[in-house]
């Protein structure tokens, strides 16, 4: 029998309705340091599944390593847990909202996302973050109040309502 690698004694589940294998394989061509590492096939029957169907997948999303079981309709996913991706420019901001909405996903409010799973999906650019921790109390407002009129973050219009400019 070979030795198993060695993973983290702490690592992310996901559940999913038997889509885990599909949702790990999209984040494996969306997101850097995201790979499948091990699928494992049930040994028999269960309850939302039968043996040899695809159980569980072992992955990492930009190196957090996560778990997704697929465990059946139970246990939809909700806002309660996200991932937060903190991004640089703009254009990695939309390749990566553009991914996970323009695969079945849906957009939310001040840079959430759901991907067509229900994972949701926080995608922050830096200057935004910059903007509300930024020691002027009124430029750290203005660049909130901007924020909650959006969907996908626009890091222009944050910076402009962080310096006052915006219109």
């Amino acid at each position: 029998m070979t030795a198993r690698p060695r993973r983290a004694k702490n690592r992310i589940c996901l559940w999913y309705d038997g889509a885990a294998e599909e949702a790990a394989n999209f984040y494996a061509g969306v997101f850097p340091d995201t790979v499948v590492t091990a699928v494992t096939r049930s040994p028999a029957d269960y309850p939302d599944g039968k043996a040899g169907d695809v159980l569980t997948v072992e992955f990492s999303v930009m190196g957090i390593e996560c778990l997704g079981l697929n465990g059946g309709p139970h246990f939809p996913q909700t806002e309660a847990f996200s991932f937060q991706v903190e991004t640089e420019t703009q254009e990695e901001t939309d390749r990566y909202w553009n991914a996970i909405v323009g695969n079945g996903g849906a957009e939310s409010m001040c840079g959430w996302c759901k991907d067509k799973w229900g994972l949701s999906w926080q995608i922050t650019p830096r200057a935004l973050s910059d903007a509300l921790t930024n020691p002027d109390r009124a430029a750290s407002r203005r660049a909130m109040e901007a924020m909650m009129t959006m969907r996908k973050i626009d890091i222009a219009a944050i910076e402009a309502a962080l310096a006052g400019t915006a219109a």
